[in-house]
C-alpha cells in the first residue's frame, strides 16, 4: 500500500501487544496521533486499564513523543455484547466452530471499530486510522485480512467523502516479526511496556508474568505471544544469522 502523505494518525488501541506497537510505529511517523479504545462488553475489560498504563509509560519513557501524542477516546459499542455468541463476551473454552472460525471471533468487530474510528476521525481532522489487523495470525478472522479493509475503506470514503487511509503496518508479520519490529521502533523501553503492560490473555488473567507478559498461558492469544516470542528470542541468539547480521 502507498504511503498516505497526509500526516496525522488515529491508531485504534486496545491495550494488547499489537495495537502497542502500531501506536509506537505511529508516534515514528506522525506529527499528530490520537488513540481510541472500545467497550464491546468484553470479558478481559482489564484491557481498559492496560491502555492507561501504557500511555503513561510511553510518556514517561520516550519524551521525544510526548508533543505528538494527542487526546485518548472511549467509544461503547455495547451492540456486539447484545448480540453476544463469542467467547470474547460470553466466556467458556475457545473452539472451532462448524464454519471454521475460533468462537473467539467476534463477527463485524473490526468492522464496526473501523467505521467507529473514521467516523471520529473525521471530526477530529485525523487522516489515517492505523489497525493492528494482521493476515498471519492463526485464527484467520476474515475482518483482519486487506482485501476486507481495502473494500471496507473505499466505502468509508465514498460514504463520508473524505481521503482516509486505513493503515496496518503488522499485516504481513507473524508474531516473532512483531517483536522485533517492537525492538526495533523502541528497544528494551518499549519490549518493557509491551511485556509487563500490555494485555492479549482472552480470559484476562495478570496474575503471573511469563518472559513474554501476563497472562494464563493457555489460551490461543496467550500460545500465539508465548510462541512469537520464543521464536525472535532464538532467531536473536548468539550464531543464528539474524544475530550475525545485528553485529555485522
Amino acid at each position: 500500500m502507498v504511503m498516505s502523505r497526509q500526516n496525522t494518525a488515529l491508531v485504534l488501541f486496545s491495550g494488547g501487544q499489537d495495537s502497542t506497537v502500531c501506536l509506537a510505529y505511529a508516534l515514528t511517523r506522525y506529527k499528530r496521533v490520537e488513540t481510541v479504545g472500545f467497550d464491546y462488553g468484553q470479558i478481559h475489560k482489564v484491557e481498559m486499564q492496560c491502555r492507561q498504563d501504557i500511555l503513561t509509560g510511553l510518556k514517561q519513557d520516550f519524551p521525544a513523543w510526548v508533543a505528538k501524542l494527542g487526546e485518548d477516546h472511549i467509544l461503547s459499542l455495547p451492540v456486539l455484547a447484545e448480540i453476544g455468541g463469542s467467547a470474547l463476551i460470553e466466556g467458556g473454552a475457545i473452539r472451532m466452530q462448524d464454519n471454521g472460525l475460533p468462537s473467539s471471533f467476534v463477527p463485524g468487530r473490526n468492522l464496526l471499530f473501523l467505521t467507529s474510528a473514521a467516523a471520529l476521525a473525521y471530526r477530529r481532522g485525523l487522516d489515517i486510522l492505523v489497525g493492528g489487523m494482521c493476515e498471519t495470525d492463526f485464527s484467520g478472522y476474515p475482518d483482519c485480512r486487506r482485501a476486507a479493509l481495502d473494500r471496507l475503506e473505499t466505502a468509508l470514503n465514498q460514504g463520508m467523502e473524505t481521503d482516509i487511509v486505513i493503515e496496518t503496518p503488522l499485516m504481513a508479520r507473524d508474531k516473532a516479526a512483531i517483536w522485533a519490529f517492537a525492538d526495533e521502533l523502541g528497544g528494551k523501553a518499549l519490549l518493557d511496556i509491551i511485556i509487563k503492560q500490555s494485555h492479549t490473555c482472552y480470559h484476562g488473567q495478570r496474575d503471573r508474568l511469563y518472559d513474554w507478559g501476563y497472562g494464563c498461558n493457555a489460551c490461543p492469544a496467550c500460545e500465539l505471544r508465548a510462541k512469537g516470542y520464543q521464536q525472535w528470542q532464538k532467531a536473536r541468539a548468539p550464531g543464528t544469522q539474524a544475530q550475525k547480521r545485528e553485529t555485522a
